[in-house]
């Protein structure tokens, strides 16, 4: 941490070539971290938060270990430990599984990429003269049981959206939504329309774009009204009440794109208007 030429050499002296450290750090949590300059083991008495604890260690160069720290709170030590772990293993993931992915979407020209994470298991069978609906066949399809059983673990989605947006990527989205597999059943209505029921499966997805804005159409119709100069207000008073009920008759028509790129909440109250 002072050596020159260390790789961690950001602490310099004052005017006096005296070191200012621990800046932002509790007395107590301190204390505590200089059994480990003497004994190399940092005995965590209680009422200590281990976060803190762990920005302290981090902070003065200390590995964050087993082999370093006692402490009783065993959860939140293990905690502490499972996040460093998540993030070694999504680095692992996020090379060897997802980039890939990412490079096909980005050769095709697109700017974001949709990922659904199905197990080794799971196999995906389609009517081809009837899709499901909502945009599924843009989805594209990653089989790994390890990967989804890294994400059932909301604490394993956040660490993977840290590392997500230290790699520089935006408008990042990991969850858990229902991805349709196989057709169930298929209902006849009348007319002899065919309407195809699929088998929904809850399956971990990433969603995430390497671009600044949204992929998605600004373009919005808006109804044209005539417009002509005004002499006096009351002229000015009635073309506002007949411009406000022309937008009341004919709202603007919203792009298809900003449609699908929408809140679900958004399209639902959307479709309930129309």
């Amino acid at each position: 941490m002072f050596g020159p030429g260390r790789e961690y050499n950001f602490t310099r002296p004052n005017e006096k070539g005296e070191y200012e450290i621990a800046e932002g750090i509790s007395a107590t949590v301190f204390r505590t971290v200089l059994d480990y300059y003497k004994t190399g083991i940092i005995n965590c008495p209680d009422g200590i938060s281990i976060p803190d604890l762990r920005d302290t260690c981090d902070y003065l160069c200390i590995n964050f270990d087993f082999n370093t720290i006692r402490c009783q709170d065993l959860s939140a030590l293990l905690h502490e430990l499972s996040n460093d772990g998540a993030h070694k293993q999504f680095d692992h993931y996020l090379e060897e599984l997802i980039l890939p992915i990412m490079v096909g979407c980005a050769k095709k020209g697109e700017r974001e990429c949709h990922i659904v994470v199905l197990t080794d298991e799971d196999s995906v069978d389609w009517d081809e003269d009837h899709p499901p609906p909502m945009g599924e066949e843009y989805s594209q399809i990653l089989y790994s049981s390890k990967l989804y059983r890294f994400f059932k673990y909301i604490e394993n989605r956040d660490v993977a959206k840290t590392v997500l947006k230290e790699r520089g990527l935006k408008n990042i989205r990991i969850g858990i939504e229902g991805y349709p597999t196989c057709k169930e059943k298929i209902k006849r209505r009348p007319g002899g329309r065919s309407e195809v029921i699929y088998n929904y499966v809850q399956r971990p997805f990433i969603q995430m774009s390497w671009e600044k804005e949204e992929g998605k159409s600004r373009h919005v119709d808006f109804q044209c009204v005539r417009s002509k100069s005004l002499t006096n207000l009351v002229a000015a008073g009635e073309d506002v009440l007949e411009d406000q009920e022309i937008l009341m008759h004919h709202p603007p028509q919203v792009d298809e794109l900003d449609r699908l790129n929408a809140p679900l909440s958004q399209m639902a109250s959307n479709d309930f208007q129309d």
